[in-house]
């Protein structure tokens, strides 16, 4: 998907809203155990109820791997059922010398043609820049993490800067605005509006928002530019508001509610 196409359907569903599918079979609903693929079925009606106010799903990879070949079948069943025009982004985490991450980037593009992939920047460029030669495809670099471990690296001092200003630095001269997106953590004002002054123009994938503690209008006060410029994802807050079977109809709810929220914010920007 190219830049203009996410901002468009940004500004037309008034949200930034990214609902993330962490399916977990010991968490969905009990009545969905007997069918055939209860994690697409689960998938499949949690999609119906939010697309409406969603602009992107992501799809935490871990989860469905875990299941072996019925996870990937129901991964490629979940792809497949996402409207053409709302953002997928696969959440791997992938990273690793170059001709590997050239097959991590046809799996993810090719096989599996998700409109982006996340990507852990540790091994340095020639494990990046293969996700960035896939036009109309997006590489989401770890920038600055919202769990309690990102101290360990990524709030280390390293020369004049801390070792996650660095990382954005480096890795947004490998791209461009238009294929290099960056994973923001909701948490903290400060670094919110810190990161955005380092990089006007790209976009941030947010999570923490929720369970995690941060919030919609943190995140849009600070962390928002011109185009709408994040993509806030909640992931338990929306797919596990009910663990009855009004599943669907609770996830409705939560997820407008959070594009409520959000809406306003992009009135603002016009």
């Amino acid at each position: 998907m190219e830049r203009s196409q996410l901002v468009e359907t940004i500004f037309k569903k008034r949200s930034v809203l990214c609902v993330g599918l962490d399916t977990d079979l010991s968490k969905i609903p009990t009545h969905l155990l007997q069918e055939e693929d209860p994690v697409f079925a689960f998938n499949k009606a949690i999609i119906d109820a939010t697309k409406e106010y969603t602009v992107a799903y992501k799809i935490n990879t871990a989860f469905y791997e875990a299941q072996g070949i019925k996870g990937w079948v129901s991964m490629q069943k979940t792809l497949d059922y996402i409207p053409r025009d709302i953002f997928t982004i696969a959440d791997a985490k992938r990273g690793d010398i170059g001709n590997t991450s050239e097959q991590y980037a046809r799996t993810f593009f090719h096989t599996y043609p998700f409109d982006s992939i996340t990507v852990a920047p540790y091994m340095g460029h020639d494990s990046v820049k293969p996700f960035l030669q896939f036009p109309g495809k997006w590489t989401i670099v770890l920038g600055l993490t919202s769990n309690t471990g990102s101290a360990d690296f990524q709030l280390q001092q390293c020369g004049d800067e801390l070792l996650y200003q660095k990382v954005l630095r480096t890795v947004a001269s490998w791209g461009t605005p238009e294929n290099i997106m960056f994973v923001i953590g909701a948490t903290r004002k400060e670094q919110l509006q810190e990161v955005r002054a380092m990089l006007p123009d790209h976009f941030f994938l947010v999570p923490g928002v929720g369970a995690q503690g941060g919030d919609v209008d943190t995140v849009c006060s600070n962390a928002m530019n011109k185009d709408g410029g994040v993509l806030i994802n909640v992931s338990r807050g929306i797919i596990y508001a009910s663990s009855g079977e009004d599943f669907a109809e609770r996830a409705n709810e939560e997820a407008k509610k959070y594009q409520g929220e959000m809406e306003r914010h992009i009135l603002d920007l016009k």
